[in-house]
């Protein structure tokens, strides 16, 4: 007997151990009581009175739609809809009525929603959503509201979102609604393809292509589907289409692909009223009169893409910074190593141009040009210029692509070309007035610049100016500074040169030329020395991006900002370089690691 009450004080004191340390004598009470909750014991009781239901044991209400009759329990009921509550609780007549009907209502949507009454269990497929979210708003039933939207969320696609949104409009979900529009947003060049897309009334088209959202690499994608839209049925959309026209940011299209069009679409050429309207386009584009129209701002983040230049040798390795995450990412490797190359984004394409590949099996002018996708993350080749190019110029100008100088062995090159992307051909265009290498090019109003550079004698602080209309060649203002190698950008009317060489020295100078008033000036200096770098332009703030101090090639980076007139660093690049290219786009397709 003495060994057994020993036996059971140890389990009690073994039971009362483990109880406390398990609990952690949350469960005590004041009065030395313990408090337990049973979690399985809502969902054990749910099964009970769904398996009452099943066999109609207490249940005192039939739920009638069409020929179905639902047996259930009016407090499982009220405890799931606060339509049937308010139905069995609110002195109503059908609160004291065993039998209901409903309509406006089907009875597959009736079954789904009770089974969830009763088991929080709820199945959506494509063959019941379109009538179960319709019934689960008419019930306030929000948890299966949000599975439905969640499930079409999941189905998403270029084919069905336009009417996914439709849908989301017409029962007021509104997070879906957001959602799916900003899916047409972000995929608008697939959508435009579509039935629904086509579909669209005159009025919904104007509120969709007026969307400043929208992710299109170029406007002529929306002018495009546009009119692909009035094709379909041409007799009652021809009309609309001078009003659609003006939701088209049409001061973003280039006077040769609008004089195309007016040439050579049938639609436009039956009707003056566009054409006039695209005539004045033109008209303001050509004189580079002042305009209102803002850029699209798609909801994608843009990056300084960044490939080739020189570190012991030329290299091929691409990457991409972006400012929101402050990182740096690889992406796919330039085809052939490359310095002294320039680079600039046509179309959402960057396309990477000339320079020299300097290895150890000698050194080789390039006349070669290849193109990066950033929604593949691939390269492909494409024409070659008429002559190899190395420290070149590149700028874009009405969608075509200008190689301004650059030097092929000894020859240091006025010559000027540029590639039409549609026609994957380079044609030449008129010399400039001065030989130039290490020479930077800007665009501002339809008008090219090419900045400071060597003409093999002397480093330059000469500027000269490029007219489309004349074909022709100006001097303007001239630097305050010789510089070649600068890194030279535009940022509203002005232009930035940024470091350079001035024959003797590496340079941390940096001067903004004012295209309205024809000065230059300089600002805040950087903190490096640079030559040979390159600059982009993010969020209205210029980056300067590696280069050669005179002793490193820097993997540095600064920022400026022109609003402060202060320079500040920024993550380094994955390693120094300088002659390599940079441009700004959207980011890479999100499989590629990007976000």
């Amino acid at each position: 007997m003495a060994r057994k009450k020993e036996q059971t004080e140890g389990h009690r004191q073994c039971f009362r151990s483990r109880s406390m340390e398990e609990d952690d004598k949350e469960n005590l009470c004041a009065d030395g009581a313990m408090r337990f909750t049973i979690a399985s014991y809502p969902k054990e009781a749910f099964e009970v009175m769904s398996l009452m239901r099943q066999h109609q044991k207490l249940c005192d209400v039939e739920i009638r739609v069409s020929n179905e009759i639902f047996h259930a329990h009016k407090i499982v009921l009220a405890s799931a809809s606060p339509y049937f509550k308010a139905m069995f609780t609110s002195g109503l007549k059908e609160s004291e009525m065993s039998v209901i009907n409903i309509q406006g209502v089907c009875p597959m949507s009736m079954a789904i929603i009770i089974h969830f009454a009763y088991t929080g269990q709820v199945k959506i497929e494509e063959n019941n959503v379109c009538n179960l979210l319709p019934a689960a708003t008419m019930f306030q039933v929000p948890h299966i509201i949000d599975a439905c939207c969640s499930f079409l969320e999941n189905q998403l696609d270029p084919s069905n979102c336009i009417g996914i949104a439709d849908f989301a409009l017409q029962h007021s979900c509104n997070n879906l609604y957001a959602v799916a529009n900003q899916f047409i947003d972000q995929h608008f060049s697939q959508v435009s393809q579509g039935e629904e897309f086509l579909a669209l009334s005159a009025l919904q088209m104007i509120k969709l292509i007026k969307r400043d959202e929208l992710n299109v690499r170029s406007e002529m994608e929306v002018f495009n589907a546009v009119l692909r839209w009035v094709k379909h049925d041409k007799p009652r959309r021809c009309p609309r289409l001078s009003d659609i026209l003006n939701a088209v940011r049409c001061h973003f299209l280039t006077p040769r692909f609008l004089k195309e069009q007016m040439q050579k679409c049938e639609v436009l050429k039956n009707e003056p009223q566009c054409c006039d309207y695209l005539s004045r386009i033109i008209q303001d584009l050509t004189s580079r009169r002042k305009y209102s129209c803002n850029q699209r701002t798609p909801k994608v983040p843009h990056v300084i893409y960044t490939t080739g230049g020189y570190l012991q040798h030329s290299l091929s390795n691409m990457e991409c910074y972006n400012a929101q995450e402050k990182q740096w990412f690889s992406l796919a490797d330039l085809p052939t190593p490359r310095s002294g190359l320039g680079g600039a984004f046509i179309d959402g394409k960057f396309y990477a141009v000339g320079g020299r590949n300097n290895c150890l099996d000698g050194n080789q002018d390039s006349d070669g040009v290849d193109c990066y996708d950033p929604i593949t993350n691939k390269w492909k080749s494409c024409c070659k210029m008429t002559i190899a190019r190395n420290r070149v110029g590149v700028g874009v100008l009405d969608g075509l692509l200008y190689a301004v100088g650059g030097s092929k062995a000894t020859t240091h090159h006025n010559t000027v070309e540029r590639y039409d992307p549609a026609e994957d051909k380079w044609s030449r265009v008129q010399n400039m007035l001065t030989s130039r290498i290490g020479v930077g090019v800007a665009v501002v109003k339809r008008l090219l610049y090419a900045v400071g550079g060597y003409d093999g004698n002397s480093r330059l602080n000469t500027v000269e100016c490029y007219h489309p209309e004349k074909d022709s060649w100006t001097q303007v203002a001239s630097m305050n500074t010789n510089r070649s190698g600068a890194g030279v950008v535009a940022l509203d009317h002005y232009i930035y040169a940024v470091g350079g060489y001035d024959g003797a020295l590496q340079l941390k100078s940096v001067e903004r030329y004012d295209t309205e008033t024809d000065e230059w000036v300089y600002v805040s200096e950087m903190s490096s020395p640079r030559s040979a770098l390159s600059v982009a332009v993010l969020d209205g703030k210029i980056y300067a991006l590696g280069g050669y101090d005179g002793t490193n090639f820097l993997n540095t980076v600064e920022v400026y900002d022109p609003d402060k007139d202060t320079w500040e660093a920024a993550p380094n690049m994955t390693c120094g370089r300088s002659g390599q290219a940079s441009a700004v786009w959207r980011a890479p397709c999100l499989a590629h690691g990007i976000s």
